[in-house]
């Protein structure tokens, strides 16, 4: 449905293929179009699956006895053919973080805390649902977890501002001792933005503040081979009070 400026996430992004030439690869004017199409094959459309509750076909249980598993061999594969056919891994095994005390012990020097960058507070999503005031004043602060040792050894009390740097920069969060986390570790909220901050650049809104993507690497020597994914729960970075 589209009210106003609102836009679901289909017309956004077939809007913007559109725009880029690719009219080809969206031919459903929205998303029931598409759902009508994925649909098909069982004979029904979303508006009768929306009013029926749901397609609900007969249970049918030990497929693999005829079907298989759905891997190229058609078994349970501890060993990944297919991540063996691509030259990765096809056994789990154990890397150490490109940045953590074993991994770069010269940077943990330096910076010796190990860094939890994707703190959540919920009902914030990411970082969505951060202009709702009702969720602010519950609130209305960043966030970082610190141990009470580890907070006392750096002068650290409840409820400070603190630095939380890395080697990329340097973000500002309000201190919570806890011990929910471990001595040698921080835990970071991210996805933060303010309401209240210009929105303009370079502002927008605050975001180079307190959000934790600014502490994280994109660099492809920290990316995971097999799957795709950066360690921004295992990072090195110093704390320290904000004066």
């Amino acid at each position: 449905m589209q009210l106003y400026q609102r836009r679901d996430d289909y017309q956004f992004w077939r809007e913007l293929g559109i725009r880029q030439g690719q009219a080809e690869y969206w031919p459903w004017k929205t998303m029931e179009e598409v759902c009508d199409y994925r649909l098909a094959p069982i004979g029904v459309t979303f508006s009768q699956v929306l009013r029926g509750g749901g397609p609900m076909p007969s249970r049918n249980y030990r497929k693999f006895e005829s079907q298989g598993f759905g891997t190229p061999s058609g078994k349970v594969e501890i060993y990944s053919s297919i991540f063996a056919r691509f030259g990765l891994e096809a056994l789990p095994v154990y890397r150490e973080p490109v940045e953590s005390p074993e991994g770069n012990p010269e940077l943990a020097k330096d910076y010796p805390i190990i860094l939890i960058a994707t703190g959540k507070f919920m009902p914030f999503y990411h970082s969505e649902l951060r202009q709702i005031q009702s969720a602010i004043k519950e609130q209305p602060d960043p966030v970082a977890d610190i141990h009470h040792e580890t907070a006392r050894k750096l002068g650290i009390s409840d409820n400070d501002w603190v630095w939380i740097e890395t080697v990329r920069g340097k973000i500002k969060q309000r201190a919570h001792l806890t011990d929910e986390v471990h001595p040698a570790m921080l835990r970071a909220q991210h996805g933060w933005w303010f309401t209240g901050k210009a929105a303009a650049e370079p502002s927008l809104h605050g975001i180079w503040e307190s959000n934790s993507n600014v502490l994280c690497p994109v660099g492809a020597e920290y990316c995971n081979p097999e799957v795709g994914g950066w360690p921004h729960t295992a990072l090195l970075c110093k704390v320290y009070k904000a004066q």
